[in-house]
C-alpha cells in the first residue's frame, strides 16, 4: 500500500481494519489482541455500544457551531468533570497538546494578571511529555522533540522527576507554574511519589505558582481513581485531559479553579472545534460508564491480576528488570542485557498477534481497555510470553 502521509511516522506493516472490545482484525483479517488501547485512549475498548448510541444521537442533532455559543453535550461534560473533582471550570480542546497549551497559558496569563510581568517562569521535570505544539514541547524535558525547532519557548526550567530537594530549590518568586505528570508515561511509567507532588503543592503556594498536574494519560479511570491526583494528598490548580476522555474520540480538556479561570477573559485564548457537540457527547457516555464505583473497582482487580502475570514472565525469562506503574498503566523495564531494545520486543509480539507499546527505547508500556476481560488478559499473556520467548532467543 503506497503511503501519502509524511514520513514521520513509522508505521506498522499491519493495517487494523475494525475492531470490537479488545480485540483488533486487520485488513488481512488477522486477530489480535489489543493492550496498547491507542496509547491509553481506548478506555472502553472498540466500538463499545453506548458511545455509538451517543455518537449516532448527536449526529442527528447538530456536529458544530460555531464558539459564539454553548451547547447542552458541552456544559453536560463540564458539569460532570466539575462535579467529581477540584475544579469549578472546563476548557475543551481537540487533544492534550491543547489541553496543555491552555494550561501553560492560562498560567502565565494568572501570574501577569495578579502579580505582573516579571512571574513567568514554567519549573517542569526532566523527561516529561506534554504534547507536541511548540510551546508544550519546550515545557516537556525531552531534547530529541523540541531541538529541531529551535528558537524555543525561553523561561522554562527543568528538574529531575522525583528530586524533590532539586524542585525546592527551582522554583522562586518569577515560577508562574510548576508542571508534572503524576506518572511520566511517555518515559518510561514512572509514578511520581507523594512527597515529590506534596513538595511540588508547598513550594507553589509558597511563591504563588500554581500547580499544574498533566493527566493526559493518567486521567478518566486509567490508574484506578478518576484522575490520578485523587491517589495522592494534593490538590492541583489545573489539570490537563485528553486520551480517554472521549475514548476514541478526540477530545481534550483542562480543568481549573473558578479563581484561576477568571484570567481567560472573553478573546483571550479559544478553539475553532474545542467544545463541539459530538465530542462531547461521546465523552458524556464515556464518562458516566468510567466514573461507576464498579468500572474504578475492576480497573484495580484487573490491573493487579495483569502486573502479577506479567512479573512472573519477568521471572521466568529474565526479560524484564521491574514491572511498576497504577491500575492499567504499566511499564515493564527491560534488564539490562536487553536494554534499547523495546521496540524489537513490541514488533516481536506484533508478529505473536499482540499490540503493545514502548515508552522509551528500555521500557514495554501495556494500556489495555478499563473493561479488560480475564478471557483477553490470559490470551494476551500466553501472546507475549511466546513474543518474549523469540525476543530473548534471538
Amino acid at each position: 500500500m503506497h503511503n501519502y502521509l509524511t514520513p514521520n511516522f513509522a508505521f506498522a506493516e499491519m493495517i487494523p481494519d475494525h475492531g470490537l472490545g479488545s480485540r483488533v482484525w486487520s485488513t488481512d483479517n488477522h486477530e489480535y489482541v489489543d493492550l496498547a488501547g491507542g496509547i491509553a485512549v481506548n478506555a472502553l475498548g472498540h466500538c463499545h455500544p453506548a458511545l455509538i448510541s451517543a455518537l449516532d444521537a448527536q449526529a442527528h442533532k447538530l456536529w458544530h457551531i460555531s464558539n459564539l455559543y454553548t451547547t447542552k453535550p458541552a456544559q453536560a461534560l463540564a458539569q460532570r468533570l466539575v462535579e467529581h473533582t477540584f475544579a469549578d471550570q472546563v476548557f475543551f480542546a481537540n487533544s492534550g497538546a491543547e489541553a496543555n497549551e491552555a494550561a501553560f497559558k492560562l498560567a502565565r496569563k494568572y501570574a501577569r494578571d495578579h502579580f505582573g510581568d516579571g512571574k513567568n517562569e514554567i519549573v517542569a521535570c526532566v523527561n516529561g511529555f506534554h504534547g507536541r505544539t511548540l510551546f508544550t514541547v519546550s515545557v516537556g524535558g525531552q531534547p530529541k522533540y523540541s531541538q529541531d525547532f529551535a528558537p524555543l519557548p525561553s523561561g522554562i526550567t527543568h528538574v529531575p522527576f522525583n528530586d524533590a530537594e532539586a524542585l525546592r530549590a527551582a522554583v522562586n518568586g518569577r515560577t508562574c507554574a510548576v508542571v508534572i505528570e503524576p506518572i511520566q508515561g511517555e518515559s518510561g511509567v514512572l509514578p511520581a511519589s507523594a512527597e515529590f507532588l506534596e513538595t511540588a503543592r508547598a513550594v507553589c503556594d509558597e511563591h504563588h505558582a500554581l500547580l499544574v498536574l498533566d493527566e493526559v494519560q493518567t486521567g478518566m479511570g486509567r490508574t484506578g481513581k478518576l484522575y490520578a491526583y485523587q491517589h495522592y494528598n494534593v490538590t492541583p490548580d489545573i489539570v490537563s485531559s485528553a486520551k480517554a476522555l472521549g475514548s476514541g474520540f478526540p477530545i481534550g480538556a483542562m480543568l481549573t479553579t473558578a479563581k484561576v479561570g477568571a484570567s481567560f477573559t472573553p478573546g483571550s485564548h479559544g478553539s475553532t472545534f474545542g467544545g463541539n457537540p459530538l465530542a462531547c457527547a461521546v465523552g458524556c457516555a464515556a464518562f458516566d460508564i468510567i466514573s461507576q464505583p464498579e468500572t474504578l473497582q475492576r480497573v484495580n482487580e484487573q490491573g493487579e491480576k495483569l502486573a502479577a502475570a506479567l512479573r512472573a514472565i519477568a521471572q521466568d525469562t529474565g526479560a524484564f528488570e521491574i514491572v511498576r506503574g497504577k491500575g492499567l498503566l504499566i511499564g515493564c523495564v527491560l534488564a539490562d542485557a536487553y536494554r534499547g531494545r523495546a521496540g524489537e520486543l513490541v514488533g516481536k509480539a506484533l508478529q505473536h498477534g499482540l499490540l503493545v507499546l514502548v515508552a522509551s527505547p528500555n521500557v514495554l508500556r501495556l494500556a489495555p481497555s478499563l473493561l479488560l476481560s480475564d478471557e483477553d488478559l490470559n490470551e494476551g499473556m500466553t501472546r507475549l510470553r511466546a513474543a518474549v520467548a523469540d525476543f530473548v532467543a534471538a
